[in-house]
């Protein structure tokens, strides 16, 4: 894998991670904001979700979804992108922040700080979710009977 390659999935990783907290919590982690100049301010838009039936069959539109997105330039000149669900504006800036502080020297302080613990919140949460999931399991047997 080329080194570009890893820092795009790296990047994709902490996107990821950002999208899915709970704004509470990152409002919490990061809660002093360095300097910053929008190139985008935060604004609410739609997109279109699309299915595929069975994962490999033929793409449809499945829906609309509210996303906010930011993009924003820190002192540095990193630039950092923000897309979270629904109409948080705060929520989709600091996304963006952190998107930015993690391509400069702060790196290592924000990944510990900010990236981290909310790793570790939804895994908890994953982990929580697969428990009740597995709490409903049926399991099917078959008994055998005499007759061939």
């Amino acid at each position: 894998m080329s080194s570009s390659t890893m820092t795009q999935t790296r990047r994709q990783e902490w996107m990821g991670v950002l999208a899915r907290a709970r704004p509470a919590q990152l409002a919490a982690l990061l809660p002093d904001l360095p300097a910053h100049d929008y190139l985008r301010a935060p604004e609410t838009g739609c997109v279109m979700v699309r299915g595929r039936i069975g994962g490999a069959g033929a793409p449809f539109n499945l829906g609309e979804m509210t996303v906010t997105r930011c993009a924003l330039k820190i002192d540095g000149g990193a630039v950092g992108h923000g897309y979270v669900q629904g109409r948080d504006k705060m929520h989709a800036m600091r996304a963006a922040l952190v998107d930015a502080l993690m391509q400069g020297n702060d790196a290592g302080r924000i990944e510990a700080e900010v990236l981290a613990p909310l790793r570790a919140e939804q895994s908890g949460q994953r982990l929580a979710r697969a428990e009740r999931a597995a709490a409903t399991k049926v399991e099917f047997f078959t008994m055998v009977r005499g007759e061939d």
